[in-house]
């Protein structure tokens, strides 16, 4: 498992749907501007501040957020396709 530095955070994506209800299939031209993903794992120490003080993160494992499409670096861990990105890239937290 994937651990991240600073105020980043692995997300996992859910898969794309290439078509729509009444079974079209969508160009590769469209695509959301926005993505939800879950959480699977948080930097332990958060950011500091640049008076020195120690921010802890503001999203847990498990929570599912929404992101930009194209936001943070794309890796691969074992057989899963994970995000790392800022939680300064994170737009909200989906209740």
């Amino acid at each position: 498992m994937l651990k991240p530095l600073g105020d980043r955070v692995v997300l996992k994506f859910e898969a794309e749907k290439e078509q729509t209800v009444g079974g079209f299939v969508l160009a590769a031209s469209h695509k959301e501007a926005t993505k939800v993903g879950t959480v699977v794992a948080v930097s332990e120490t958060g950011i500091r501040t640049i008076t020195g003080d120690i921010v802890p993160p503001s999203v847990a494992v498990g929570d599912k957020v929404l992101v930009e499409y194209g936001s943070g670096l794309e890796v691969k861990d074992g057989d899963q396709e994970l995000v790392i990105c800022r939680e300064a890239d994170i737009l909200a937290v989906l209740a």
